[in-house]
């Protein structure tokens, strides 16, 4: 394809490479010798063309975009499997196929931002628009505000879009709000928006596209876990940078030598691991057959951590043995440590950690069985499964409340990876914040304790729970362990940070706080997963 591409006005450097230098709000921008931000600002020059003028069609990669914000607001649809299924509809390729992934992530997560700005250039409340308008517009200020893309080309371009999928009146109303959109550079229209606010979460909120609930919650969040309160800004900017898609092999039966042959680079966290370098990697024999997975590497630790305490020696308190590999090894190298023992998969589904899981059960001669209420996810966990031996693991479709009941005492290792909010996976889920409440807490925190009870009654004397969430926020980790612990006199914590460590390759990833633990996607770029690590006293 040539630099302008088949749309012939995407403009050079659009940004067709996975979102490379393309941060939304606060999450990083290019700037020349300087400090200016590049491609910004009134002096931009546009086309002199009449809107009834500009092109008429829908350029490939921004109606991909277009489509995937569509099924986020009219469907509830989640935009990472929207995505690809549009992408590969429209036939996109590897550089068109970025830039429809920045643009569609990118207009998600600085949407609360964008629609401030917004609502300076709009004559009516948002409210008031038609969401297919609203949509349009964000896409527009994503590409003027955050992208490496020529004003002209961003304003013909969605005009463009308009005409094709929503009609020739929206696109003179959408063209004049871009046109005062693209008279400001980002920061400032931080500047205007921001002058005269003295309130700093507020500030925050806008500043970094952030519901203003959910900076309060990672204030919270960050002195909960032994943090400084003044890495808010850091973790804020964090959930807006574009992740760097993990890969896993799976320990015994995959491999990541193709994944670096095509580009990957290996992880520096967690062994087995890699850096994908982007792309399809659909087209790896090895993500094809299983054996190599899509896997954040913060999942990987915490799986790893809970196959390696060693059940002989589990102590409490002091970081002693118990909580870590027996003599220094990693769970790959001991397969004694385990041998015999059976482990559970509380809530498996869709079955990325229930894939490592079973793999390293099967180099330990455990066995592992996975529940998933769902039937549909458990469908999910056997195909993450597939690549792992038959006789290793079972699927089990039922309510994980009633395991403990039912299966009393069974359990050497129980992996309790309950329902959260998703807090700490907002750069890779970027609707996420817009749709979570605080009532999402208040709901999900009587099944995350229903759960945890069902864990610790399935675990055997002498066995252990690993606690997890994809959230740092207190109400949905220390604080349900923390009630658990009241209630019972036969269960004490393992040190968490000394498992992490044990299983790292950097052996001190500082994720330790009162024997429990916490990932941060600004200090360990992973996401914010959060450990304990329970053991029931023999």
């Amino acid at each position: 394809m040539s630099e302008t591409g088949s749309n012939g006005n995407r403009g050079q450097g659009h940004g067709g490479r996975g979102g490379e230098g393309h941060r939304g709000p606060r999450g990083g921008v290019k700037r020349n010798a300087q400090g200016r931000e590049r491609n910004r600002g009134p002096q931009r020059g546009f086309s002199e063309n009449a809107p009834s003028q500009r092109t008429r069609r829908a350029d490939p990669a921004r109606l991909v975009a277009f489509e995937v914000l569509r099924a986020v607001a009219a469907e509830d649809a989640y935009a990472n499997l929207v995505l690809p299924a549009r992408i590969r509809h429209h036939g996109l390729d590897k550089r068109d196929a970025g830039f429809a992934t920045e643009l569609s992530y990118g207009a998600l997560r600085g949407q609360g931002t964008y629609d401030a700005i917004l609502a300076r250039c709009v004559d009516r409340p948002l409210e008031q628009l038609d969401p297919a308008i609203l949509d349009a517009l964000r896409i527009g200020a994503h590409q003027l505000l955050a992208m490496r893309v020529p004003a002209h080309a961003a304003l013909d371009e969605t005009v463009g879009l308009a005409r094709a999928v929503i009609g020739a009146g929206p696109s003179g109303l959408i063209n004049a709000v871009l046109r005062k959109v693209s008279a400001h550079t980002l920061e400032e229209w931080l500047d205007l928006l921001l002058s005269d606010e003295q309130d700093q979460t507020k500030v925050a909120s806008v500043r970094y596209a952030h519901p203003e609930w959910i900076v309060r919650a990672f204030r919270q969040s960050l002195v909960a876990h032994g943090r400084p309160v003044t890495e808010i800004d850091e973790l804020l900017e964090a959930d807006n940078a574009a992740p760097v898609v993990n890969l896993v092999a799976l320990p015994g039966l995959g491999s990541l030598d193709e994944a670096v042959e095509s580009g990957a680079t290996p992880g520096e966290l967690v062994e087995g691991s890699a850096l994908s370098s982007g792309g399809d990697l659909g087209r790896l024999a090895s993500v094809r057959d299983g054996s190599t997975r899509v896997q954040d590497v913060g999942s990987q630790l915490v799986a790893r951590a809970l196959a390696s305490v060693d059940l002989s020696d589990a102590t409490a308190g002091d970081g002693g043995d118990g909580a870590s590999a027996s003599d220094g090894a990693s769970a790959s190298d001991d397969a004694t440590t385990a041998g015999g023992e059976r482990w559970l998969d509380l809530c498996a589904g869709p079955g990325g950690k229930a894939a490592l899981l079973g793999a390293l059960a099967r180099q330990h001669g455990a066995t592992l069985l996975a529940n998933e209420p769902a039937p549909h996810r458990a469908k999910l966990v056997r195909q993450a499964l597939s690549a792992v031996p038959h006789e290793v693991w079972h699927v089990r479709t039922g309510d994980g409340r009633e395991v403990g009941s039912e299966m009393a005492e069974s359990f050497d290792r129980v992996l309790a990876d309950v329902p959260c909010t998703g807090l700490g996976a907002l750069r890779r889920r970027p609707e996420s914040r817009w749709r979570r409440t605080p009532k999402d807490l208040v709901d999900l925190g009587p099944l995350q304790r229903e759960l945890l009870k069902s864990a610790l009654d399935a675990v055997k004397p002498g066995g252990v729970v690993a606690y997890v969430t994809c959230s740092p926020h207190p109400a949905e980790t220390t604080a349900v362990v923390s009630d658990a612990l009241r209630k019972r006199d036969d269960l004490e914590l393992l040190d968490a940070g000394a498992a992490l460590d044990a299983v790292s390759l950097t052996g001190h990833l500082e994720a330790g706080h009162e024997l429990t633990a916490q990932l941060w996607p600004h200090r360990h770029r992973t996401d914010a997963m959060f450990l304990a690590l329970i053991h029931k006293k023999a």
